[in-house]
């Protein structure tokens, strides 16, 4: 039962910081803001580590599967 809650963990964190990641490059590439408000070098920085945090966390988080 463990490993079910520890599959849809990291499926989700996985799935979540691909399309973070995903998002974030194709904004970037069109030269579009990523958050409005904020310079576009420090949003695309953090938008890029927090997809990338969470795409490591769910990558982890299935090795235990």
């Amino acid at each position: 039962m463990e490993s079910v809650s520890a599959v849809f963990a990291g499926t989700t964190l996985s799935l979540f910081g691909a399309a973070l990641l995903v998002w974030t490059g194709a904004r970037a590439l069109h030269r579009a803001p990523v958050a409005h408000g904020v310079s576009p070098v420090a949003s695309t920085a953090l938008t890029t580590l927090f997809g990338v945090v969470f795409l490591g966390l769910g990558v982890w988080v299935l090795t235990f599967v």
